[in-house]
């Protein structure tokens, strides 16, 4: 009897493992929805639908962008830290999710650390100092001494207060010695149209956003604020050329809520990794977009959170913000 036993459990084994390898293997069966924590037209928006786009063609379901802005990119992001860690809710996490919002709200609704997972990083950016075509400043010596003479006469835009957007115009105010003022907007898209017409004066941008206007002539680029030129935009200067010092980097990545299927997560960091080997994909990120690649994956992730935010925190301390 109990021979038969152990051979009924091991034929029952037999039958019910490839079922449930299967059953994890069926992800996705549905539409997937990816939340993108800021408004529509910025860089965040840009990189979530091409990467969403690739995803579909990839696993063979809809990725569904929708843009939850707000609060420097809190809305969107605690959603998907409370959304069900089923695979159907996944999102953008960013420098402002997981480095900035950190250090500058005594209470957040989420902890980056324990209640999403890093799946993958999708884009290394700087940042690109923007200014509107009418401004008589050609260069970041020029815009600095211009607004040394007239202190408080000109205005930088962002994306809302404590984005990085904000925090590299608030180093800049504190390295360079200018007294220029902060117009906040809710994300960076509907900026736009306001610094071409010269209603605010300038915006540090993310690459993706703002290049494509300073390539058609829409806006001046001055500067960007990596340590060193970007690849994909050589002929503008960074502007640690002239503020010795200044840095201000950001990425873009992959989350899911913690406790996702460790099936699920494979499948989606390979799926990321196909996505970002296709050279489309590659040329998009360095020739039009001013992106650099990052290793895909997993692997380091929180040692690039836990070096990310020391790279910031002084222009979080520069700034004096603190969010509520």
């Amino acid at each position: 009897m109990l021979q038969r036993r152990t051979l009924l459990a091991a034929a029952s084994g037999s039958v019910f493992a490839p079922a449930i390898v299967s059953a994890q293997g069926a992800w996705p069966n549905k539409t997937v929805k990816f939340i993108c924590p800021f408004a529509p037209g910025g860089g965040t928006d840009t990189v979530s639908r091409l990467i969403c786009d690739q995803l579909s063609k990839i696993l063979g379901q809809t990725f569904v962008v929708e843009n939850k802005g707000g609060a420097g990119g809190n809305i969107g992001t605690t959603e998907l830290a409370r959304a069900a860690p089923d695979g159907y809710t996944l999102g953008l996490i960013s420098v402002a999710s997981h480095t900035l919002n950190p250090m500058l709200y005594s209470k957040l609704p989420y902890n980056p650390d324990k209640d999403i997972v890093g799946v993958s990083r999708l884009a290394v950016l700087a940042n690109l100092l923007g200014v509107t075509p009418s401004l008589p400043a050609n260069n970041v010596a020029e815009l600095i001494a211009l607004c040394k003479k007239e202190p408080g006469k000109y205005s930088f835009a962002s994306s809302g207060p404590g984005t990085s957007l904000h925090l590299s115009g608030e180093l800049f105010k504190s390295m360079a010695g200018v007294d220029i003022i902060h117009v906040p907007y809710k994300g960076a898209g509907p900026v736009y149209n306001d610094l071409m017409a010269g209603t605010v004066n300038m915006m540090f941008a993310n690459m993706p956003s703002m290049l494509p206007h300073v390539r058609a002539g829409k806006l001046k680029g001055l500067g960007v604020t990596s340590a060193q030129r970007s690849k994909a935009a050589p002929e503008i200067p960074a502007i640690a050329e002239t503020v010795p010092g200044y840095v201000a980097t950001s990425w873009y990545g992959v989350g899911a809520p913690a406790g996702t299927p460790e099936p699920v997560l494979a499948r989606l960091e390979s799926a990321i990794a196909e996505a970002l080997a296709n050279p489309d994909i590659q040329k998009r990120w360095a020739n039009d977009l001013g992106l650099d690649m990052p290793p895909p994956g997993r692997k380091g992730f929180d040692d690039v959170v836990a070096q990310d935010r020391k790279l910031w925190a002084p222009a979080v301390k520069a700034s004096g913000v603190k969010l509520d």
